[in-house]
């Protein structure tokens, strides 16, 4: 086969640059940009929205806690953490601390397993699930204020419902915002009404990804309903749940309404103080104009909540052998 020469070879004659260069290094360019700094956009609003509304009031009531902060002067005295020493000694604070982890146990703990089963009862072939489904909705979006008037009225002592269904097993009138354990039962059983629905399709939204395959293993191994939900549906749905926990436990250290409404309107929980929350409590001082005192209190919370929080992912962390 014959070759050429390497001085027969033909060589062209350089292309004259491209018109159409800039314009593709500018949409490369464009391309490169939008890759890299759409999404630092997207997310731009929200950091902006908390810088604004949660960074700063957070840093700022820091400021004010260790100060004597009151609209009555106008001059705010630097104070350090004096504010913090005075409410590790006052037992108005530790009594509403005990009562919002009381409230918060009683409500979510119950709230969160009854959540988990209607999810597991509703993750299953039934007529009308969207009505349903709807249905465990609506306590949410009901006021609260309407469901605290309508379940004081409930609970009330001498004509309440709940005191007429129990004089049928013998009970006796029980004054529910009497006491420390009846009312805090009867605020919880409010925060579960209202909240339970919500965590529900919560779970029933993470049920629907688990592979029906296993569940149709299980029935041909023959396992039951509560032996799929234990060793399936749980372990598939942990992140939720540990979610689901975390936001239930914020929440529960957040009561304010509920305690507020109940029976009278009261800022201190009762005439003994029995269900004041700290929310309540930080309420109170704040009507009292003493925001460096309300504010020390509502730094305490946030630790609180950081701690509760924390405990809770390390407690559903470690019980992951135990699922599975």
């Amino acid at each position: 086969m014959a070759t050429r020469a390497p001085d027969q070879l033909r060589v062209s004659p350089p292309h004259p640059p491209s018109r159409s260069g800039d314009p593709a290094r500018l949409r490369h360019l464009l391309y490169r940009l939008d890759v890299k700094a759409s999404p630092y956009a997207y997310v731009a609003p929200f950091f902006l929205l908390f810088c604004a509304f949660g960074l700063f009031p957070l840093v700022y009531t820091a400021w004010v806690s260790l100060h004597e902060w009151t609209l009555l002067s106008d001059v705010h005295t630097f104070i350090g953490l004096e504010n913090f020493t005075t409410l590790l000694a006052d037992d108005y604070f530790w009594n509403a601390t005990f009562n919002t982890v009381s409230i918060g146990v009683l409500s979510t703990v119950p709230q969160l397993l009854l959540a988990l089963w209607l999810a597991h009862l509703l993750n299953r072939p039934l007529r009308a699930q969207t009505i349903f489904r709807v249905t465990l909705l609506l306590p949410n979006v009901t006021s609260v204020v309407a469901v605290v008037v309508i379940f004081s009225q409930l609970f009330g002592r001498d004509y309440g419902l709940i005191n007429w269904a129990l004089s049928w097993f013998g009970v006796g009138t029980i004054d529910w915002n009497a006491g420390t354990a009846t009312s805090h039962t009867a605020i919880s059983v409010m925060i579960m009404w209202r909240w339970t629905g919500y965590n529900t399709l919560i779970f029933l939204a993470a049920m629907q990804a688990v592979p029906r395959e296993l569940y149709e293993a299980a029935t041909i191994d023959g396992a039951g309903g509560f032996t799929q939900l234990r060793k399936i549906t749980v372990p598939m749905i942990r992140p939720t749940i540990i979610f689901v926990v975390i936001t239930s436990t914020i929440g529960a250290m957040q009561v304010l309404a509920e305690p507020l409404l109940f029976g009278i309107y009261s800022i201190t929980g009762g005439p003994d103080r029995q269900y004041q929350t700290l929310s309540l409590f930080i309420y109170e001082n704040f009507t009292k104009l003493d925001f460096g005192y309300a504010s020390a209190i509502s730094w305490m919370m946030f630790l609180f909540i950081v701690v509760a929080a924390v405990i809770n992912y390390l407690l559903t962390r470690r019980a992951r052998g135990s699922l599975t």
